[in-house]
């Protein structure tokens, strides 16, 4: 059974992303200025015995995973976890990817573990 590994590679603040002046105004005592679920470095592993349809063992996300960020990046999950691969990426079974947190950002890279 294959396994996919989830790196967290890179977090992005929201200054990195706009400066000092963001298009939109945020509340700073609702927001922080980076993602405050995930360390670079963090990994998580997803077994494909527990991605199946079956909903008494169906995996929605790793525990302590952005349940959102998972949301965003599942598609790439399945593809890899599934035996797919990225003709623009040489490292065959892998992919990075990221959340749609427009203000701070995670990148993740998705790679499969073969058994």
């Amino acid at each position: 059974m294959a396994k996919v590994k989830i790196s967290v590679i890179k977090k992005m603040n929201t200054k990195d992303i706009f400066g000092s002046k963001p298009p939109v105004k945020i509340n700073k005592e609702m927001l922080t200025p980076e993602c405050q679920c995930f360390q670079e470095g963090q990994e998580f592993i997803i077994d494909s015995e527990k991605f199946a349809p079956d909903p008494e063992t169906w995996q929605t996300c790793p525990p302590n995973f952005c349940s959102w960020a998972y949301g965003d990046i599942q598609r790439d999950i399945a593809s890899i976890l599934f035996g797919g691969s990225y003709p623009w990426i040489e490292d065959k079974g892998t992919i990075i990817s990221c959340c749609t947190d427009g203000l701070r950002p995670v990148v993740f890279k998705i790679e499969r573990i073969e058994n």
